[in-house]
């Protein structure tokens, strides 16, 4: 199988590869380093030559990065339990209780493991699936590489955003602010790594947040 015959298959597979871990998990657990080493294993088996370049404006995307944080926390922080509220507390959407078994909650090695996962692996094969080639593909589905990096069509846009914050369960108020704002960064720098670089920082500042203030909820 070839990225020539299969043009997708770097932008899609390793999304696919994390998304196949999360089912599985729900069965058999599968420890933090396999995940992670399976994300990063299918990046650069397939993804690399996708991934040249470098951040065209790493100072905006670190700060929208901080950003996009504050969006996702500021609900909580205003409102306390924001997100037990019925839109965000169902059978449908789910719970806000986060997955992290307790034992793990002080394991320093499953932190390291799941903090690289949330900083490295998820904003890499996120940019590539959401705004690398979905929104590509939306555009033109017979060919989506003709689709330059950041090209703006209303449909495709908003729903990349929708589809984002449904991936966010509880969250998906906060999911869909987020979606828009990097979706809106990809248009603006037509850069896959600096939204890249904005998601890396959304998730270091989360993970921070998660890890030293107890708040496991957000994460998923």
């Amino acid at each position: 199988m070839t990225t020539a015959r299969h043009p997708a298959l770097p932008w899609v597979l390793p999304f696919a590869v994390f998304v196949a871990m999360l089912a599985i998990q729900s069965v058999i657990p599968i420890p933090a380093p396999i995940k992670l080493a399976a994300s990063l294993a299918a990046i650069f088996a397939v993804s690399l030559p996708v991934l040249r370049g470098a951040p065209s404006k790493p100072v905006l995307s670190i700060l929208l990065g901080l950003a996009v944080f504050v969006l996702w926390v500021g609900p909580d922080v205003v409102v306390p339990n924001w997100h037990h509220f019925f839109l965000f507390d169902n059978g449908i959407v789910g719970h806000p209780a986060g997955n992290t078994p307790p034992a793990s909650k002080n394991d320093p090695l499953f932190l390291i493991f799941r903090i690289a996962i949330s900083v490295i692996a998820v904003p890499i094969l996120e940019e590539l699936f959401w705004r690398g080639w979905l929104m590509r593909w939306l555009i033109d589905s017979n060919d989506f590489t003709r689709i330059a990096l950041g090209t703006y069509a209303p449909a495709a846009f908003w729903l990349v955003a929708v589809l984002f914050a449904s991936e966010h369960g509880s969250f998906w108020d906060v999911g869909l602010l987020t979606g828009i704002v990097y979706n809106w960064w990809m248009v603006r720098t037509r850069n896959l790594w600096d939204c890249i670089l904005m998601h890396a920082v959304t998730n270091a500042a989360l993970a921070a947040y998660v890890v030293i203030g107890g708040h496991w909820q957000y994460w998923l």
